[in-house]
């Protein structure tokens, strides 16, 4: 049983179930609460909800934090200064604290049989509700609490409470109806299972199984970001793996799914490669993808790359094309990036080589935006021994340092150069 936390159990006249958790102030960001607060004293009900509330709960410090209120946008941006409405379809306010970021969404409900959607003004994505109304349209129902932090209530109405206490992903309400209304909430639900390391409630997935095909009708760009958070997980290979099991990973990435089915060899080769990254994470999107892309490319080539590998034959690889364009979503220059980084990460081997250059080479060896790439990917998969990995990590930084100097001077070593006065020619006009 994982217990997370403290609170008293209380029931309401409408059944719904309030608890109040003891909770450290500590854990919860000022800004948010500050936000709260601001609304609650203008009368408007206030609350934390989501994600934020979900890892209060389990005793982890939440990344993000959506606010819901029955505050109108324009009301919200009246009073809580710095905040910005923004949205075309779906409106809501975003509120900026220094480097920081708050989306504060007014409750939303669906759409009532006898209503016509041409009739509402918002449209269908911006028909205001209740919190209870609100919280039954999200996910997971440990997606679904909110938290009042002024009172210190939380409110469940999706009984919530005993998934948490159990670890389980349940859907709010039926599951195949869920995923067919939007089908990323399948990839979202085993991103979920891994990163809390809670299981996939049974009809949940069958719901799965049964409905994966409809990721191939779902956009591209929605796709490739629910990749990424993938491969942000504290193991990135465990996703991939669920997806395989489940029936996904065909319509999510057929060319990893051959791998996995036709070269099962090959397969696990390519997700221990892909494990390797759990301890020293990437975080740009060219750096993820990077990683996916390096791991399915050693798998494939018995764990080397040539010396000889050119940045071209990645991006020419017939094999590779599909995955970077059409399952992945890579942008051109993400796709450059990479298989200039891929290229370098080759040439890190010819240590001595790179010794008998002259200081000028060896710095337009190391001042590009590859190497800085090629230098983290060797590092997460072992590629070189320790000392060849300190003498290039101590060369980078050197170098970079003497670039970024001379760059700052102004002088001929990296500023820009002075241009040579042309001797006048004899009897040429001069100027009076």
């Amino acid at each position: 049983m994982f217990i997370y936390g403290h609170y008293a159990w209380v029931t309401s006249e409408t059944q719904t179930q309030l608890i109040t958790p003891q909770l450290n102030e500590e854990f919860i960001d000022p800004n948010a609460l500050q936000i709260v607060r601001a609304l609650k004293q203008r009368g408007f009900s206030t609350y934390l909800v989501g994600g934020c509330v979900r890892d209060l709960l389990l005793g982890k410090h939440p990344k993000d934090y959506d606010i819901a209120t029955n505050a109108r946008p324009q009301d919200i941006r009246r009073l809580v200064h710095n905040s910005f409405i923004i949205g075309k379809r779906f409106r809501l306010v975003l509120v900026k604290r220094g480097e920081s970021q708050y989306e504060v969404a007014t409750f939303r409900r669906d759409l009532r049989p006898n209503e016509n959607v041409e009739e509402l003004p918002g449209g269908i994505d911006n028909i205001f509700g209740t919190p209870e109304e609100d919280a039954r349209r999200r996910d997971f129902t440990i997606n679904g609490l909110f938290y009042d932090p002024v009172q210190g209530k939380l409110i469940d109405f999706v009984d919530a409470a005993s998934d948490l206490e159990h670890g389980i992903i349940r859907m709010i309400g039926e599951p195949e109806v869920r995923l067919a209304e939007d089908p990323i909430r399948i990839l979202r639900g085993i991103r979920l299972a891994h990163m809390i390391r809670f299981a996939l409630e049974p009809s949940l997935r069958e719901g799965i199984k049964k409905l994966a095909d409809r990721l191939s009708g779902t956009a591209l760009p929605r796709r490739r970001e629910e990749i990424l958070k993938f491969l942000r997980l504290e193991d990135p290979s465990q996703p991939f793996i669920t997806c395989y099991d489940l029936g996904v990973l065909p319509f999510l990435s057929p060319t990893i799914n051959h791998l996995l089915h036709s070269e099962p060899v090959l397969g696990e080769e390519f997700l221990r490669h892909l494990a390797n990254f759990h301890d020293k994470a990437l975080e740009t999107p060219t750096e993820l993808f990077s990683g996916l892309v390096l791991s399915y490319y050693l798998s494939k080539h018995a764990g080397e790359i040539s010396d000889r590998l050119r940045a071209h034959d990645i991006l020419e690889d017939k094999a590779l094309i599909p995955l970077l364009r059409d399952e992945l979503g890579m942008f051109k220059s993400e796709q450059t990036h990479m298989a200039k980084a891929l290229q370098t990460l080759a040439l890190l081997r010819r240590r001595k080589d790179f010794e008998t250059r002259g200081e000028r080479r060896r710095a337009a060896f190391v001042n590009t935006d590859s190497f800085g790439l090629a230098l983290k990917l060797a590092d997460r998969i072992h590629w070189l021994k320790p000392d060849d990995l300190h003498y290039w990590h101590g060369e980078f930084d050197r170098l970079r340092s003497h670039h970024s100097r001379s760059s700052g001077s102004g002088g001929a070593a990296g500023g820009r150069r002075r241009r040579r006065r042309r001797p006048r020619r004899p009897g040429a006009p001069t100027a009076e």
